[in-house]
């Protein structure tokens, strides 16, 4: 039973963007489709409007497979009708027909809150704030469907990527070596978790690890951006100029699918070993450590990775070191869910330590209590801010595959 349930999961996730079956309706070779301009994403807060805003992009170059760092029979294709095709034996067609058959958002639309109520308190989002202090909210109820939003926020290339099957929702910077991608979803996992690929290169990369791991850019990675994970609620109350991502997006979907979360209890079948997406764990690390679909916060300074998981360490300020830098990470345990900043407070680099105390944190050196986001709302340093530090929130079983050497807290 656990199993159909599964099965019926990965048809839900996808089932308004699936394509149609490979065997009756091919897509035409690269060299066939007709040109078309590329379009760079930009955010617009416009009206809602009938006409379709998402772009559309020529055919990336073909997927350059003799450069890969992962095994390509591990890198496996869903087709959306019970079935699936390893990389290693998949056709260029099969490729290009379910290239974006979930589909991302290129241009966003973005809305201010309360202009359509459907998203609730409890509902978790992947939150950003910009260099100029703009926030902006992406509904993972939303993100369960679309997974990747491309956008350009204060002149910064940036990429919000979310995987259901792994919880993992991460923002990166899209700048490699000076060149600004744009991503799109190959329809393709590895160890349980989405590919992207990029339109410039069609390197395809792993999410969670925000690395390339097949095609021209292979080896290249991803700079994560300070995000967060939280309820709507606490985003809001701190954040109440927020902007969120609309469900008017241009894609023809039923605004009814964004109202149910059909992996609320995905993580329950990982933990209980019923996966349908198979992925390798270290049995010793896991049963010992953090179960697989353990909700886990990684930060990574220097060459140093550490992982926290908050359904365990509770409503806690974390004071702790990374790579010679002090760090703190506010921990939310309803919720499974934690913001990180550095412990210096600029400009005058006094290192602070924190505390929970009565649904506050409070730092002992000044006795000011700080929010969730970093900023002190009363006491001596009323208006600071400490500096949100880059991190990763997923299941530990993603998170551990991306880098065998990350550090658990709390693990001797």
């Amino acid at each position: 039973m656990a199993l159909v349930a599964l099965a019926t999961i990965a048809f839900v996730a996808c089932e308004s963007e699936s394509p149609e079956s490979p065997a009756s309706s091919p897509t035409a070779p690269a060299e066939e489709v007709a040109p078309q301009p590329t379009v760079r994403p930009t955010a617009t807060t416009e009206p809602s409007s009938p006409v379709v805003r998402q772009p559309t992009f020529p055919p990336p170059p073909v997927l350059d497979r003799s450069k890969h760092s992962v095994d390509m029979s591990d890198i496996y294709f869903d087709r959306f009708d019970g079935s699936t095709t390893k990389l290693s034996s998949a056709s260029n067609e099969l490729i290009d027909l379910l290239r974006d058959a979930i589909k991302p958002i290129y241009q966003p639309r973005y809305e201010d809150p309360g202009v359509d109520d459907w998203i609730e308190p409890g509902d978790l989002i992947v939150g950003y704030v910009s260099e100029s202090g703009d926030a902006y909210a992406y509904p993972i109820k939303f993100l369960n469907f679309h997974e990747i939003v491309n956008d350009v926020i204060d002149g910064v290339p940036l990429v919000v990527t979310y995987c259901p099957l792994c919880g993992s929702g991460i923002v990166f910077g899209s700048r490699v070596d000076g060149q600004a991608l744009v991503f799109g979803n190959t329809s393709a996992l590895y160890n349980s978790d989405m590919v992207m690929f990029d339109h410039e290169t069609g390197s395809y990369w792993f999410q969670t690890g925000g690395e390339a791991v097949v095609g021209e850019l292979t080896g290249e990675r991803l700079e994560p951006l300070a995000s967060s994970v939280m309820g709507w609620g606490d985003w809001i109350a701190i954040h109440p100029n927020t902007k969120v991502l609309s469900r008017d997006q241009g894609l023809g979907a039923r605004d009814s699918q964004y109202l149910r979360d059909p992996f609320s209890t995905y993580a329950s079948f990982i933990n209980e070993g019923e996966n349908r997406y198979p992925f390798p764990v270290d049995d010793e690390l896991v049963s010992d450590d953090l179960r697989p679909a353990e909700i886990v916060v990684a930060v990574a300074i220097g060459d140093i990775e550490r992982a926290y998981a908050p359904g365990r360490i509770g409503d806690s300020a974390v004071n702790d070191e990374i790579g010679g830098e002090p760090v703190v990470i506010f921990s939310r345990g309803s919720g499974s869910f934690a913001t990180v900043f550095s412990r210096r407070l600029n400009p005058d680099d006094r290192q602070l330590e924190f505390e929970f105390v009565d649904g506050m944190f409070v730092d002992s050196q000044s006795g000011t209590e700080w929010n969730l986001a970093g900023l002190a709302v009363s006491g001596e340093l009323e208006g600071s801010r400490l500096d949100p530090l880059p991190s990763r929130r997923a299941f530990w079983f993603s998170i551990s595959i991306s880098n065998q050497n990350i550090e658990i807290y709390g693990n001797e």
